[in-house]
């Protein structure tokens, strides 16, 4: 059993939810690109310990390790761990130092041992303010002073954008599922439709901001990973055109932190120091 993981958290990526793939196909590939885009501007070149925290089947561990760094992955799901250990070991020479199953809130690493933490997925799972302080205290204690955390969330208006979008809208269930989502963010999913994601919580950019910082941490910036971008009917022949792709990363870039946009992105990525 996965650490104190909810059983339809843990049913919808072993059974619904395609992770393994999900980076490389349609909006997630915007995703995966601006995510990758946005670490390696704070990033050193200088090999460091990551811990990759609920680091999934491992797409972002093995980049991570393909640059030279030392990297941990650490998931509560048993099939993504098997993944990330068969990723890892198909690039043998940029291996993972290693690919456990392991808890955000309770990380079985020593202080001040890693120089950057990735919580990329954690935030939105743990539905309770409280479990996610832990967490980030978490990342806090193992990180050496000046480190670097990377933590995104689900943004409160994802679900609304994305029913509008594609047409979920029209299910009284779904709209009930949003009404929820933007009275406090709490998004469960009582249908057996699994398109309507598991359960999460989803952030305002002013949350996520106030959690990190309260934990100890002097957040330098806030992004908006995929802006409009990922509002795109057609985003297949956007991203498949070169000079097409090269205008909206163009505009992405230049929204990607204005505030009163944040909340448009399906995912917001803040970046922060350990103070």
């Amino acid at each position: 059993m996965s650490p104190q993981l909810p059983r339809e958290i843990l049913r919808h990526y072993d059974e619904v939810a395609q992770e393994q793939s999900r980076l490389g196909a349609h909006g997630g590939q915007l995703e995966f690109y601006r995510t990758q885009e946005i670490i390696s501007r704070h990033l050193s070149k200088k090999p460091t310990v990551v811990l990759d925290v609920g680091g999934g089947p491992g797409r972002y561990a093995c980049w991570l390790a393909k640059l030279g760094h030392f990297v941990h992955l650490i998931d509560p799901v048993p099939l993504h761990v098997e993944q990330a250990r068969a990723a890892s070991r198909s690039q043998p020479r940029k291996a993972l130092a290693s690919a456990t199953i392991g808890d955000a809130r309770n990380l079985n690493f020593s202080d001040n041992s890693a120089g950057v933490v990735l919580l990329l997925g954690p935030l939105y799972h743990l539905v309770k303010r409280s479990d996610r302080a832990k967490s980030l205290s978490e990342a806090r204690r193992v990180l050496k002073p000046g480190g670097l955390l990377f933590a995104a969330v689900i943004s409160r208006f994802a679900s609304a954008h994305d029913g509008l979008l594609r047409g979920f809208i029209k299910d009284a269930k779904f709209f009930r599922i949003v009404q929820k989502d933007l009275k406090n963010g709490q998004h469960r999913n009582p249908t057996s439709n699994p398109r309507y994601f598991t359960t999460a919580f989803f952030h305002r950019p002013n949350e996520l901001t106030s959690e990190i910082q309260n934990a100890g941490f002097k957040v330098l910036q806030l992004y908006g990973i995929e802006g409009p971008g990922c509002l795109l009917p057609d985003f297949e022949k956007y991203w498949t055109d070169p000079k097409l792709r090269s205008r909206l990363l163009a505009i992405l870039r230049v929204l990607e932190t204005e505030a009163t946009l944040l909340g448009q992105s399906a995912h917001i990525l803040a970046v922060a120091r350990k103070r």
